[in-house]
């Protein structure tokens, strides 16, 4: 069957904002005299637990500590660093290469709409798309929740659309569901367990998107 869609997760697959996220809770960490284990990090990671659970594991070594107290550090340091960060090397080639063979394309992510919708439009890629699924409105990965909810927006079944993952919960949702996945894992997740995944590919510049079509 011909694929006819496409689906992207967003942080650390559209956008390496994940290594963002990360560098502003390990300097939250360090500022409260202690380190953020990244396998605490690595659990959590594609799903919607990360600051409750930086939040609890700070707790842990510093009691009392206000979770409000924390999230303008957090969101400033991570707007800092997020101020000149472009699409992922291949990305833009992967969208218009997509159009060019008039794929219907969406975004699945586990993070809210305030936060995909603004940066989709700040890195210019934001057109490329026919539908946002986001995790405030539907359950996140693992559940296969927003990839179900990509495919009905699409009009699409899962045997004909490929999704985009770069962390192992992201590709078990989009398993579940039932789409073929490719995982491009980032300077994050790339050390992480990617056997779910369909094809595994160090970056989006690795194979052109036209050999995955043909698969």
């Amino acid at each position: 069957m011909p694929t006819r869609a496409l689906v992207f997760d967003f942080d650390g697959t559209l956008a390496d904002t994940e290594s963002a996220v990360l560098q502003a809770w390990q300097a939250i960490f360090r500022e409260h005299g202690t380190e953020l284990p990244l396998a605490a990090w690595y659990a959590v990671i594609g799903t919607q637990r990360t600051t409750p659970a930086m939040v609890a594991l700070l707790g842990e070594h510093v009691p009392g500590i206000d979770p409000d107290s924390l999230r303008p550090g957090l969101r400033t340091h991570v707007l800092r660093l997020l101020e000149d960060l472009g699409p992922r090397d291949g990305v833009r080639r992967y969208l218009e290469t997509a159009r060019e063979h008039g794929l219907k394309l969406a975004v699945a992510s586990s993070s809210s709409g305030a936060w995909v919708n603004p940066h989709l439009e700040r890195l210019g890629i934001d057109h490329h798309f026919d539908a946002v699924l986001t995790g405030d409105l539907h359950r996140a990965k693992p559940d296969p929740d927003l990839y179900l909810a990509a495919l009905d927006a699409l009009g699409a079944d899962a045997a004909e659309t490929i999704a985009f993952e770069d962390t192992p919960h992201g590709v078990t949702s989009a398993k579940a569901a039932g789409l073929t996945c490719v995982a491009v894992p980032n300077a994050i997740t790339r050390n992480l367990d990617f056997g779910q995944a369909d094809v595994v590919l160090p970056s989006f510049t690795a194979k052109p998107l036209e050999a995955l079509l043909s698969r």
